[in-house]
């Protein structure tokens, strides 16, 4: 019965206000200020959320930095570095890629979105598009840096014999990227949070999930994509050599490393990257659609809407 009663009620919902819904870009981000919580306004909390940000985004630089300066073996340390140049490579050539990429999608979004907002907002949609491809991209970056600081000193800790070290070296370099990621994340959307007009709020995130995800699709597949061809170089290599595929002869070992670092660690950087932003948009949206309905309509909200809404809310609390 209540189920009918829900169904009854949506139905009457989506009859009501059906030429009144909008997209996620006509979110409308409500006064922070005019909210609090245990007598700290909304805008203060998420201020002193910003700060933890910040703070956690230091402390995955700080990691990094411990990690770098870990004893390790001269030899070790220049074959980490020819690894990361390599990889630099593959970043640069992916980033002019990404730049070719990203003028078809704003060509596309500029089309699309330009038929139901003001050009105003269609710009900044297309703005914050490339602000989440720089982040997805920084953080693939920075991940490629911190693997190849942490593998040679991580190899050359396990010269030892001691197990901590071997342990303790991969998993401070995860604490330092994740940390890192999630934090430049959270800075980035408690910036439109704080700092954006509300009524801009919406094409903000929408611009940035965008991009993000773009960056996220491109470094993802290629970073497969070259980590399959090294592999398969380097296998070739072992068959016309007739040497072990890990031997350092192998003229494919140094490619092999590569195309690992580029295909586990920026691919998936970036990926997490986009996942949480994703997420977070989701999220903020959800949240605001339970608290305030209205602020995804169109214009004023008839009497008719208001009430289906109502009955829609609490019969759904009620099941």
């Amino acid at each position: 019965m209540r189920k009918l009663k829900t169904l009854a009620a949506s139905a009457a919902l989506l009859m009501a206000a059906a030429p009144a819904f909008a997209s996620e870009a006509e979110l409308v981000i409500p006064d922070l200020s005019s909210v609090q919580f245990m007598g700290v306004t909304g805008h203060n909390l998420l201020l002193g959320g910003l700060v933890i940000c910040v703070l956690g985004v230091l402390f995955g630089l700080w990691q990094s930095m411990q990690i770098s300066k870990l004893p390790v073996h001269k030899s070790m340390r220049d074959i980490s570095e020819l690894i990361y140049e390599t990889c630099k490579t593959y970043l640069i050539t992916q980033g002019k890629f990404l730049a070719v990429l990203w003028v078809f999608i704003a060509a596309i979004m500029v089309w699309y979105f330009s038929r139901q907002m003001e050009a105003p907002r269609v710009l900044i949609v297309v703005l914050f598009s490339i602000i989440g491809i720089l982040g997805s991209y920084s953080v693939a970056w920075f991940g490629i840096r911190i693997n190849t600081y942490a593998n040679s000193r991580t190899a050359f800790a396990a010269l030892k014999g001691k197990p901590y070290p071997t342990m303790a070296i991969p998993l401070k370099a995860g604490m330092s990227i994740g940390m890192l990621l999630i934090c430049v994340e959270l800075v980035m959307m408690l910036f439109i949070l704080l700092f954006v007009p509300g009524e801009y709020a919406g094409p903000c995130f929408i611009g940035f999930a965008i991009g993000e995800s773009l960056g996220a699709a491109a470094l993802r597949i290629a970073g497969g994509i070259f980590t399959k061809i090294a592999d398969i170089g380097s296998d070739l290599m072992k068959i016309v050599f007739k040497i072990k595929e890990d031997d350092a002869r192998n003229p494919g070992v140094i490619a092999d490393c590569t195309g690992d670092n580029a295909g586990d660690s920026v691919g998936p950087t970036a990926d997490g990257f986009e996942t949480y932003g994703v997420t977070g948009v989701a999220l903020v949206t959800f949240i605001l659609l339970a608290v305030s309905p209205s602020v995804f309509m169109k214009g004023p909200v008839d009497e008719a809407t208001a009430k289906a809404m109502a009955q829609t809310t609490q019969i759904q609390l009620l099941v």
